[in-house]
């Protein structure tokens, strides 16, 4: 039986090959499946079944479940869609990045899954991370732009690393943050329940200045629960012992108290963004909180986005589009973004999900070096083990089976 394992990187034009697939294109190296039904195990495709259950309100792929899908963690969405896909009668199917946002049992119960069905049904696994490739593939090949190239020397291919180098120093903000607390963030026996349902048991944490956190913990954890809280935007922190930047959660502070010290960055901010925002306006925006730049910038903010264009090696490309910009590119920039006003908290939430070997490597030298030359403290949100980074800590949301999740620092 014929699996496929497709390399892409951020120039690989995927969609473009993914529409051939299922359209019945079907050329070299895919001839045997002529014919066949191919379904796709995708991000689009639950961002499709999602609008579709809001539009007509009928649960297709989880209708053995409480929950609807746009209410499930993305975690949850994709064991959804798995499980429906398995049932089906396809002969065929396309894993797009299957491990991204599955947390580690997840992944081992996933390879588990795919196995058993690899005597009967074809797989072709689209791939970013060398780490994630199936261990029943059989052939191997790099999608470049539109065309597939065959990986001829494996173990050479595997074993392939770049060195890293940001050349100069993190840039200093125009206006310096008087804070003088040694605690940012402190969080006491910490509840929460939705619908009856435990989310957050007893939860309690400090985060101090210039600390280097990362946030793990399976699907429904409750990840999403407390970063919400983090910045503010939860209600369900008000009436608990929560003290975000001095403040006590609910005495008097308005959410932009508290916005103001954060640098946050998840790639859902910017996967649908179509703005025309050049890269420099869109960095500029982190002095604003706002996704791209509506008042004019003055020189001192051009400035400091020049020295952090220079860092991230993108000052020639200023003007550029933003969203024209490859994947990997567009992080660097959002993390930047985040840190240019230099927060007392830098949030990154899956910040490395669905990119390359290279791109993801190339923004955890960025946090690294964030971390070493900044006091500003930072909070990874991840469900991978990337190998270099360099966390001082890692707080682990735990679950339970009733009780909700606590947490501990392993």
């Amino acid at each position: 039986m014929k699996h496929w394992a497709i390399f892409i990187d951020n120039n690989s034009k995927k969609k473009e090959f993914i529409q051939n697939l299922l359209n019945g294109q079907i050329s070299a190296p895919f001839t045997t499946l002529t014919g066949t039904s191919i379904q796709l195990f995708s991000k689009a495709t639950l961002e499709v079944l999602i609008d579709e259950e809001e539009k007509h309100g009928t649960k297709k792929i989880a209708q053995n479940r409480n929950q609807t899908l746009k209410s499930m963690s993305s975690g949850e969405q994709k064991k959804a869609l798995l499980d429906y896909l398995l049932k089906s009668d396809a002969l065929s199917i396309i894993l797009d990045n299957p491990f991204d946002n599955l947390d580690k049992s997840s992944q081992i119960t996933l390879v588990e899954q795919l196995s058993q069905k690899a005597s009967h049904i074809h797989f072709i696994q689209l791939i970013n991370r060398k780490r994630d490739v199936l261990p029943f593939m059989t052939d191997y090949f790099f999608l470049k732009n539109a065309t597939l190239e065959p990986i001829q020397n494996l173990d050479a291919f595997f074993n392939a690393t770049d060195e890293i180098v940001f050349k100069g120093k993190i840039p200093q903000p125009i206006n310096i943050n008087g804070y003088t607390e040694e605690i940012l963030i402190k969080l006491k026996n910490v509840n929460v329940q939705f619908n009856e349902k435990p989310i957050l048991n007893a939860v309690n944490w400090e985060i101090k200045v210039g600390e280097f956190w990362q946030l793990i913990g399976k699907n429904g954890s409750g990840k999403t629960t407390l970063i919400s809280m983090l910045t503010g935007e939860n209600p369900k922190g008000y009436g608990q012992d929560i003290f975000l930047f001095g403040f006590k959660k609910g005495s008097g502070e308005s959410i932009w108290d508290i916005k103001k010290h954060i640098g946050y960055f998840t790639p859902s901010m910017t996967d649908k963004f179509k703005g025309y925002h050049t890269i420099e306006h869109m960095l500029i925006s982190g002095l604003n909180d706002s996704i791209g730049l509506y008042i004019k910038p003055s020189e001192a903010q051009l400035g400091l986005a020049k020295k952090w264009l220079e860092l991230i090696g993108m000052w020639s490309i200023k003007d550029t589009q933003f969203c024209t910009l490859s994947r990997g590119q567009q992080r660097l920039v959002m993390t930047a973004r985040a840190m240019i006003k230099k927060p007392l908290l830098l949030i990154l939430d899956e910040a490395t999900a669905a990119l390359d070997d290279a791109s993801a490597a190339l923004l955890v030298t960025l946090v690294n070096k964030i971390s070493t030359e900044s006091n500003t403290a930072i909070l990874f949100v991840s469900h991978r083990d990337e190998p270099h980074l360099k966390p001082d800590f890692v707080y682990e949301l735990q679950m339970t089976t009733n009780d909700g999740s606590t947490g501990v620092v392993v």
